[in-house]
């Protein structure tokens, strides 16, 4: 990947393949530009207000087609450790989330919730609920230490339900979509993994066990969104506390786990990397979307340090940003139809022009992701 650019009417020709609208059944894009999901804590007490609101509005104004909102908690008391998470329960956030979706809405964008539960990532003794012990398909948290019990089935039921309800919310309050967080060792991903699912039962085992959490939150919120509104489930073999983790060690076991989520509802799969250029298994150069895509002909997301000279991980484990970067190999694998959409994290984060700015070739005003950038960002 290289720094070196073309000439402003050339890039802007070059990407045009980013900017083409797409559809799927109601949810119409006008571009392939999606705000990749990014925890930002600004919601004291829960509730996300009017500066919320402004922020993912100034993303939609300057040309985003799809926005992922940051994670949202479902309402259970130990979905989070940090009181300034958004919440996606009560009447005083949805109400402050029917106003982001408002003003999206305004500035010609489209939006989906991401709804979420951190399972085992949770610390004992957490704000904003110290009392509520975190919970895990087997009370294991991601280094395989033993915190709590294993959720009991009555327990199961209840999380299962209350992701149908903050999806049918979602629906109510005039989200275009619904996103499901699956990736990056939080709970739904704790029981898809088997580090963390040490289970006996239905729910743990085989692949197709520890899948069973995942396919009954996916079913319950199609049921409780019709069959019409779309259903996005992000998913990532890494987790937070090991990048080379892995869910499926070949296609043919991703092939397993994608295909029992595409029957319980799945339209979309976001497939989270770390760098969306590195092919996920060998002989292949698809990346994690790609392999989504060709085995459920499903419409997928990629993500991973779009736009940018490094990984994200740079500027927590070494205090450093990150330049910006040719889209040229991104375009190509876009043309060749690997995935269909392409979320933008960081780049967005600390530029929400990029978008207007990528596509009319401006590549020189693109602001740079660096620690001062991230701490006045807007």
């Amino acid at each position: 990947m290289t720094n070196q650019q073309p000439s402003n009417a050339v890039y802007a020709t070059q990407v045009a393949p980013l900017f083409k609208p797409f559809s799927l059944g109601k949810l119409e894009l006008r571009n392939r530009v999606v705000m990749a999901p990014m925890t930002r804590s600004f919601s004291p007490n829960g509730v996300p207000g009017s500066d919320v609101a402004a922020y993912y509005r100034r993303r939609a104004e300057n040309g985003v087609g799809l926005i992922v909102t940051e994670g949202t908690l479902i309402g259970h008391p130990a979905a989070t450790d940090d009181p300034n998470v958004p919440n996606f329960h009560g009447e005083a956030a949805l109400n402050g989330w029917a106003e982001v979706v408002k003003q999206v809405h305004e500035a010609g964008g489209r939006i989906i919730p991401q709804i979420w539960h951190v399972g085992m990532v949770r610390k004992v003794g957490s704000q904003p609920n110290p009392e509520a012990l975190p919970i895990g398909p087997s009370g294991l948290d991601l280094q395989g230490n033993k915190v709590t019990e294993p959720m009991a089935k009555d327990e199961i039921a209840k999380v299962v339900a209350a992701y149908a309800q903050a999806a049918a919310d979602a629906k109510r309050i005039g989200f275009d979509g619904v996103e499901i967080h699956g990736a990056h060792g939080y709970l739904i991903d704790q029981f898809l993994w088997e580090e963390t699912n040490q289970r006996d039962d239905e729910y743990g085992g085989s692949l197709e066990k520890r899948a069973r959490f995942a396919v009954e939150v996916v079913a319950a919120v199609r049921e409780a969104v019709g069959p019409e509104f779309p259903i996005v489930l992000r998913l990532s073999q890494w987790k937070s506390s090991s990048y080379t983790a892995k869910l499926a060690n070949t296609p043919e076991e991703l092939e397993i786990l994608l295909t029992l989520l595409v029957k319980a509802g799945v339209d979309i799969f976001h497939s989270s990397t770390r760098r969306f250029w590195e092919p996920e298994f060998e002989g292949s150069e698809l990346n994690f979307a790609g392999w989504a895509k060709k085995l459920t002909g499903k419409p997928v997301i990629t993500v991973g340090s779009v736009g940018l000279d490094g990984d994200f991980t740079s500027l927590f484990t070494e205090g450093k940003g990150a330049g910006n970067a040719s889209l040229d190999g991104l375009i190509d694998r876009l043309e060749r139809e690997e995935f269909d959409l392409v979320a933008v994290g960081r780049a967005l984060l600390v530029d929400p022009a990029w978008a207007n700015k990528i596509q009319a070739g401006r590549f020189d005003e693109l602001i740079p992701f660096t620690p001062k950038a991230l701490s006045s960002l807007s």
